[in-house]
């Protein structure tokens, strides 16, 4: 696996955020939120959000390079307990353990912040095989699957829920 890390975000980050966000591949697997083609001005307000301290947002970047972004997202009400992983990777960093390594970090990272939390979790798409197995390699169980709850694009996804819990 080749060598990353996870930190902040930075406002030079910009130009590679875009670059690789606009993969229509890197849109196709998140929530209608992440916009799709992705220009800088959608760049810009995801860094000025991405630079606070809450949610808890990482940038994984290789050899300064932004390659793709990973946060945890505290649940609210009941769920106040929880945080909700999310992540993408730029396309032609995918399958190296990348992911699963950052999910992993990304974990332990949560769990250090928040100690109230006892559990994280995420909700990939029936179709996303990739995002399954890195969960499951970084140590997530599948919980549930839902049949036919997401509409993305037009074409009905199963939702998958995978969790950790603090140990």
């Amino acid at each position: 696996m080749p060598p990353f890390t996870l930190r902040p975000f930075r406002p030079d980050d910009l130009a590679a955020l875009v670059k690789h966000a606009n993969d229509p591949t890197v849109a196709a697997h998140l929530t209608d939120a992440f916009p799709h083609p992705y220009t800088a001005e959608h760049g810009r307000a995801f860094l000025a959000e991405a630079m606070k301290a809450v949610p808890l947002r990482r940038c994984i970047d290789m050899n300064g390079e932004c390659i793709g972004a990973i946060g945890l997202h505290p649940r609210t009400d009941l769920w106040r307990r929880n945080l909700e992983l999310g992540y993408w990777l730029a396309r032609e960093h995918r399958g190296q353990g990348i992911m699963t390594d950052a999910i992993r970090r990304m974990v332990a990272l949560g769990f250090a912040t928040f100690p109230e939390v006892t559990r994280i979790h995420a909700s990939p798409f029936g179709s996303n095989i990739a995002s399954q197995k890195a969960l499951e390699k970084a140590g997530f169980t599948l919980e549930a699957k839902l049949p036919g709850t997401l509409v993305k694009n037009g074409k009905v996804e199963d939702e998958w829920i995978y969790a950790v819990r603090r140990t």
